[in-house]
């Protein structure tokens, strides 16, 4: 059960963010907060490409726990297991994926979208949706299924879209 929740998640995670501007994604309530507080515990962690070792190895662990702990109670299954791409500019595939928690998948896919990088998803999708193309309805569910995930508010003029999951 928890297997395909977590894939479940990754998939519409990046269904997303290959057809919304990743820079107007909001995905909690809480976003400048773990943005803010990510970027002061590891200023000098390259979200575009992590290694196993940098999340995994038990030195990343205790630098990682404080951080995750702080969230207990704020965010929903803070701890809850998720998947998490390493390179952010690939897809989800076994060699690309790493078990992580949904803090840290919170915090560094929030630094990722905030700092430009993710945008290498969104344009690639961009460009192959160009072209004329049938309805896919694989996607048609999914966007179904999201429906269910997600909250979708609408802020002001500039459309800003809020995923909270």
């Amino acid at each position: 059960m928890w297997a395909m929740k977590a894939y479940n998640h990754a998939e519409v995670y990046f269904n997303l963010i290959s057809s919304v501007d990743p820079k107007f994604l909001k995905l909690t309530k809480l976003d400048d907060k773990i943005y803010s507080t990510f970027r002061e515990s590891f200023k000098d962690l390259d979200v575009k490409v992590l290694t196993h070792d940098q999340l995994k190895s038990d030195t990343a662990k205790e630098r990682w726990r404080p951080f995750c702990n702080q969230f207990e109670g704020l965010v929903e299954d803070f701890n809850f297991g998720t998947l998490l791409r390493l390179d952010c500019e690939k897809d989800y595939v076994e060699d690309n994926t790493v078990f992580a928690t949904r803090i840290q998948f919170f915090a560094i896919e929030i630094a990722r979208n905030r700092e430009g990088l993710n945008n290498t998803v969104y344009m690639s999708n961009r460009s192959k949706s160009s072209s004329p193309q049938k309805p896919n309805l694989v996607w048609t569910l999914h966007a179904a299924f999201a429906s269910f995930l997600f909250t979708v508010k609408f802020y002001g003029a500039n459309r800003q879209r809020s995923f909270v999951f």
